[in-house]
């Protein structure tokens, strides 16, 4: 039987055992083989995308035990979006040159359905190259329970109403013992997997994501990461494969030890070796720090995310990320650490390679 280093010398695929077995490994010696397999796929590259969130609402019906965005008494601040400010919002971004609109919400039952149909709709019909990016399989199962549509239904009047593809949030962390802890009464992750494909089979991409560094263990990490490459192994449909790093403040969670840079880094690395078939692998700066991002890029990690602009969810745990970052700080970090900055679109069509000089001219 080959042992872990064997195997990943003979890039052969990972089963449970073998993923977990990469914990064991020193950190250096774990990145060394994440960075190789991220060399291979990618180069030198480092993609990042000129993007815009909007989050209409904070008002949800459910208490996670982690999030810091939901209005209830961790935070005293609610909030709604009207559609005419999420229009003027889209618009506004669009004429600074944003090539993507990321709508992401809670789960507010006054925001039905066809409230944000209807704002697909006139964004699409607005600016008709605007690539929206919007609700995740969590606000897609909400939608569903709140009218009594199946998830095929809702997913085929998202695509009629002009969305492109469909972010990664909602996943947390697959199992299900944990889950009912940290955000009992929110889509199962079977039913999350189960949206994912249904979505892929429209011919449509979406992300994933898991949050990690909070009550769960490598353990539940792992069966995470091998349940999305099973349903990639049939669908092909995850572009991106997004570790998001547990915010700490203003939530319901008792959190003694958090995670250290080495733990977020070895979780890439791992992410990046296990999930041989999601083309990439997303440091989102937003929740791991731009420095620790870039880090990870020679951690198996080949994306950072994008500007943002504003962000309100992982802000309100604490994270450094609500006014976003500016493009030129993207360049000047990935040019000074050696990697070649690519700007690419949601799909990862790489639409600018920059020069040397970074320079946004």
């Amino acid at each position: 039987m080959m042992n872990i280093i064997d195997k990943l010398e003979k890039n052969a695929r990972l089963d449970f055992d073998d993923a977990l077995a990469l914990y064991e490994l020193d950190l250096f010696t774990l990145g060394h083989f994440a960075n190789l397999r991220r060399m291979r796929m990618w180069g030198k590259k480092v993609y990042f995308n000129i993007n815009r969130h909007i989050n209409p609402t904070n008002i949800c019906k459910d208490i996670c035990k982690f999030c810091a965005f939901s209005a209830n008494r961790k935070n005293p601040n609610p909030y709604k979006y009207t559609k005419e400010e999420v229009l003027q919002i889209a618009a506004d971004a669009y004429g600074r040159g944003i090539k993507e609109i990321h709508i992401v919400s809670a789960h507010n039952k006054e925001y039905d359905l066809y409230w944000y149909l209807d704002v697909f709709k006139k964004i699409k019909a607005d600016f008709p190259k605007l690539h929206i990016k919007a609700l995740t399989a969590a606000e897609v199962h909400f939608l569903s329970t709140l009218h009594g549509f199946s998830y095929d239904t809702i997913v085929e009047m998202m695509i009629e109403a002009g969305v492109d593809s469909m972010p990664g949030g909602g996943a947390e962390i697959f199992d299900e013992k944990i889950r009912a802890y940290i955000c009992k009464g929110k889509v199962t992750s079977e039913n999350w997997l189960k949206i994912h494909k249904i979505w892929h089979k429209k011919g449509k991409f979406s992300n994933a994501t898991m949050l990690f560094g909070h009550v769960e263990g490598k353990k539940e990490r792992i069966d995470h990461m091998l349940r999305l490459r099973d349903v990639q192994d049939r669908t092909g449909g995850f572009n991106a494969f997004i570790p998001l790093v547990y915010q700490r403040d203003n939530n319901y969670l008792k959190v003694e030890n958090f995670l250290g840079s080495q733990e977020i880094l070895k979780t890439i690395a791992v992410s990046r070796l296990v999930l041989d078939n999601i083309p990439h692998i997303k440091a989102y700066w937003a929740t791991a720090t731009l420095s620790l991002a870039m880090v990870a890029q020679e951690f198996g990690a080949d994306d950072l995310d994008g500007t943002i602009e504003r962000e309100a969810i992982q802000s309100a745990g604490g994270a450094k990320s609500a006014d976003g970052q500016a493009l030129q700080d993207f360049l000047d970090i990935i040019i000074t650490s050696g990697f070649t900055p690519i700007e690419r679109d949601s799909l990862y069509n790489e639409l600018r390679i920059y020069e040397e000089t970074g320079c946004v001219c």
